[in-house]
């Protein structure tokens, strides 16, 4: 009897002592990547896919709310980009943890492989934390290695480096998908990829193309080009690429012939080793993205609502949190400490942990004591987006006959003079700000953004022709009366990645259009013909 009970009490004991081990929360079963201190470089930051990492809790109310919708956003991506997660209150995983900067859970941090192996970007991701936000995030992450060619570029691609196999999206879309994006960095060095839309002609022609999309690949030499019959999958595009990868070796293979009449230029055979090939294709396009990478992750440091936390709120998260490191919370003390959480951090999304010397701190934390003077963190402005008050100045901009694409942003009727706008339209008209101040920095082209108070007299008729509902809250409509066309940005959330990508899909002609009632757009005066000429009488 007596062994008997010490038996039992020494298994108690091992069980007791095994249970201080924190349990992850997701099953080696899920899509979800399991990471720890150790294995990040191998699987993350050496990796040539794009990642996003959550850095997490096993107690954490809030990460367990995002459990449905990063393994949703995990499946979805598989063979993609990788959707992984680190166990912060795992001991050994700690101090990497705190090494990331990690303040509160759940955090997210999307990781981009750059020039530098083992030395990826990472950035903060501050999307919206549902499945279809993680997944437009991390596809917009993947690193593009595909070339935009037309009717003109096509025979100077061509003719360029012919050493390497060349491979042909022919496409519909006019922006690169994230299949071939991945194939290209897998194949990186040993088939240059490209895509041209179904509106080149000449080489829609030159290939025979009838249907999207479609495949060709150009295996070199005098070799004829090849068409690929078989499903758009991953791994059976991978396996039928492979067979045609140029290998990666010093020898330089036989030009392929060139699709055009184009009189032939004599060059020299100038062997080059395969990282001399590698940087000529691949550095014009990296450092392209580094840049916009750069810009990116300045512009999201200087958003406004990174000065207010309540303003981060996410639509399926609960308040905040606060919790004390030395005692583990039940899900009762979670809720009763979340009550004694300063009333400032009472709307914030992630649970903010009250020590910052611990592993898990952050060198700048948000968790302060009550009696701690609050910090004024005054965000970089952006030069606001120009309002259009008179009917006859919208009228001539954006709803006359010949006039383009236009973005407007339509405010809501305010009640009262001393009443204000709702917090939307501040996130709305901020995000707009950034996007066009960013596409100024770039030098690039983009359709003018206007505001549109509710004193404007088009407003209403906007509202009614179009059927915008609601006059208490901002919608955003982008209009082209020369073709007839209107466009309704329906997503709740206003902040900048949800509207960069709606401007996005309007500026590569996608999604969804409405047909624009004649009614709203203003018919061209006839101009008076002048009267003829005569001569002497």
């Amino acid at each position: 009897m007596y062994l008997k009970y010490l038996f039992t009490t020494s298994l108690t004991s091992l069980l007791l002592l095994g249970s201080t081990k924190a349990d992850g929360l997701y099953p080696k079963s899920s899509s979800v990547l399991q990471v720890d201190g150790k294995n990040y470089d191998k699987l993350i930051a050496k990796s040539a896919q794009a990642s996003i990492l959550e850095f997490y809790a096993p107690w954490c109310g809030h990460c367990q709310n995002l459990k449905p919708a990063y393994e949703k956003a995990a499946k979805s991506l598989n063979g993609l980009a990788q959707v992984a997660a680190i166990n912060c209150d795992e001991e050994s995983n700690k101090a990497f943890c705190g090494g990331m900067g990690v303040q509160g859970f759940p955090t997210l941090k999307i990781i981009k492989p750059s020039k530098t192996p083992g030395k990826p970007a990472v950035e903060d991701y501050q999307g919206p934390r549902t499945a279809s936000g993680i997944i437009d995030a991390l596809k917009a992450a993947i690193p593009n290695h595909v070339k935009r060619i037309s009717d003109k570029s096509l025979n100077n691609w061509f003719e360029t480096s012919n050493d390497t196999t060349k491979a042909i999206l022919f496409s519909e879309k006019g922006t690169t998908g994230a299949l071939i994006k991945v194939l290209s960095a897998e194949f990186l060095g040993s088939i240059k990829f490209a895509q041209i839309r179904n509106k080149e002609t000449v080489a829609v022609e030159t290939f025979g193309v009838s249907e999207y999309p479609s495949l060709v690949v150009l295996p070199g030499g005098s070799q004829e080009p090849v068409k690929y019959d078989g499903a758009f999958s991953k791994s059976a595009m991978k396996e039928f690429l492979a067979q045609y990868a140029s290998p990666k070796s010093d020898s330089t293979p036989p030009k392929q012939k060139p699709l055009t009449e184009k009189p032939k230029k004599k060059k020299e055979n100038v062997k080059a080793k395969p990282e001399e090939t590698k940087t000529e294709e691949v550095e014009p396009e990296e450092l392209k993205i580094e840049a916009v990478k750069l810009e990116e992750v300045k512009l999201d440091e200087a958003r406004p609502d990174e000065a207010k936390p309540e303003e981060t709120q996410a639509e399926e998260t609960q308040p905040t949190d606060t919790v004390s490191k030395q005692a583990k919370p039940t899900s009762d003390s979670s809720s009763h400490a979340s009550a004694e959480a300063p009333e400032a951090f009472a709307d914030a999304t992630t649970i903010i942990l009250d020590d910052p010397s611990k592993p898990t701190g952050s060198p700048d934390p948000i968790a302060t004591p009550k009696d701690a003077p609050k910090l004024l963190v005054i965000p970089e402005a952006f030069p606001p987006i120009p309002a259009l008050v008179e009917e006859n100045i919208l009228q001539k901009k954006c709803l006359g006959a010949k006039t383009t694409t236009c973005v407007l942003a339509l405010l809501p009727t305010v009640e009262g003079e001393g009443s204000s706008l709702p917090e939307t339209v501040d996130d709305a008209l901020a995000s707009l700000a950034e996007l066009a101040d960013k596409h100024v920095q770039r030098g690039s082209k983009l359709f003018p953004f206007y505001t549109i108070p509710a004193r404007n007299t088009a407003v209403a008729a906007l509202r009614n022709a179009l059927n915008l509902g609601n006059e208490k809250e901002i919608h955003l409509i982008a209009v082209n009366s020369r073709r007839g066309w209107w466009r309704h940005y329906k997503n709740g959330d206003f902040k900048f990645h949800s509207i960069e990508t709606w401007v996005d899909n309007i500026r590569f002609g996608e999604g969804e259009k409405g047909k624009l009632p004649d009614e709203l757009i203003l018919e061209e005066e006839e101009k008076p013909q002048a009267p003829p000429e005569h001569g002497e009488l």
